[in-house]
């Protein structure tokens, strides 16, 4: 069975960093898209960043030259790397993977399978 289990969260003061891991299990992460969305309290689960099959990436206008997101395909783990964080930051962070396609969608609704969260906090 298909699973994903989110580690790397925490507290951090705006201006810091955070690296977020995904650990996938029952499939071959490189084998399909993968992303990472987030979501704050009262707001839509937005997309972070993605990344196809062949490595192609593509991010939020929000995240983006700050977040990075990368692929270890021998382990397995999808990695988001935060830079800069502000307090907008702020939400409960998700793997997810788009099972059965190699391409990627900015929207949550095409992923079919979900980590279980990981917060994310950044203070002012």
């Amino acid at each position: 069975q298909e699973q994903l289990v989110e580690s790397g969260g925490g507290s951090v003061q705006a201006g810091g960093s955070l690296t977020l891991s995904c650990a996938a299990s029952g499939y071959t992460a490189r084998s399909y898209c993968m992303g990472w969305f987030r979501q704050a309290p009262g707001k839509e689960r937005d997309r972070g960043a993605s990344i196809t099959t062949d490595g192609s990436t593509a991010s939020a206008d929000s995240v983006k030259a700050r977040f990075t997101i990368s692929r270890d395909n021998a382990k397995n783990t999808l990695f988001l790397q935060m830079n800069s964080l502000k307090p907008e930051d702020t939400a409960m962070y998700y793997c997810a993977a788009r099972l059965g396609y190699r391409y990627c969608s900015s929207d949550y609704r095409q992923y079919n399978r979900w980590g279980q969260g990981t917060q994310v906090t950044v203070s002012s």
